[in-house]
């Protein structure tokens, strides 16, 4: 039997590829579990300074597993199982975030969702609490909650209008509709649209530049920043941010920042 999900690394760059392509890699139990174990394994990794998740096969993710809503309908429900499962998993030092997918602005290094298809329901909201979306071109889009008797699931009444606004998510929500990658990126879902031949080896660069071009230590600590400041007042911001600058002053990758410029040369950060 193939693992749910895949794991490769290279150049700095960690690809976790959600593997059942007959399901439109659809999650079930094992995808969840599986995601987890391989995100944590590449949090865990020096070597490893950013993170790719994608689909095999032509979907990147089409929502639950029609079986396991099929069981949850008739009364055998997995609300239990969830509840544990998705409890305190903050991995950084991002407050609030520790159910279904939302752990991931938890972890400390930056992730990037490689949309190569139809992204569906608790597929949407994977991407969604990704850092940052590409799609390939003819991607298509949709909550699917509301078409399903269900309701705005795993917090995604809370990201989706900080990233479209409050009208264009009661739209998304409320009416289910499919839309595609070119509608995603003028909302701001996306961040950039790929044609079919460029998309892998585009989103694999954008990775690398990062994975190499920028401190590991000041993406960590922007990432913990940019989702803390959701909940915090201006004035705490500018504190905690005024803080966190001083604390930079202190760093290898601060003096290798300033090093390589004026010596100008590629950077070589270690994240410390």
């Amino acid at each position: 039997m193939s693992e749910a999900v895949l794991f490769e690394k290279r150049e700095g760059v960690a690809t976790v590829t959600l593997n059942r392509p007959d399901r439109l890699n659809a999650v079930n139990d094992e995808i969840r579990a599986g995601l987890r174990e391989k995100l944590d394994d590449a949090c865990k990794d020096d070597e490893v300074k950013v993170i790719i998740i994608t689909g095999a096969g032509r979907g990147f993710c089409a929502g639950a597993d029609m079986d396991g809503l099929a069981a949850t309908s008739e009364g055998k429900s997995q609300g239990d199982q969830v509840e544990a499962e998705e409890r305190n998993y903050a991995a950084n030092n991002v407050k609030g975030f520790d159910g279904g997918f939302s752990y991931f602005p938890t972890l400390p290094k930056p992730i990037i969702a490689a949309i190569n298809g139809p992204a569906a329901g608790v597929g949407f909201i994977m991407a969604l609490y990704c850092d940052i979306r590409f799609a390939k071109e003819g991607a298509v889009f949709s909550s699917a909650f509301s078409k399903r008797g269900l309701i705005a699931e795993w917090g995604v009444g809370w990201i989706l209008p900080r990233l479209v606004g409050i009208a264009r998510a009661n739209d998304i929500l409320f009416s289910s509709r499919k839309f595609t990658a070119d509608e995603a990126e003028s909302m701001g879902i996306v961040n950039k649209t790929f044609p079919e031949e460029e998309f892998e080896s585009a989103v694999f660069d954008y990775a690398k530049e990062l994975a190499t071009l920028v401190s590991p230590r000041s993406v960590r600590v922007m990432k913990e920043q940019i989702y803390n400041a959701q909940a915090e007042s201006i004035e705490e911001n500018l504190k905690s941010s005024m803080q966190a600058m001083v604390d930079s002053f202190d760093t290898e990758d601060f003096k290798e920042g300033v090093a390589h410029f004026i010596e100008k040369r590629e950077p070589n950060f270690t994240g410390k």
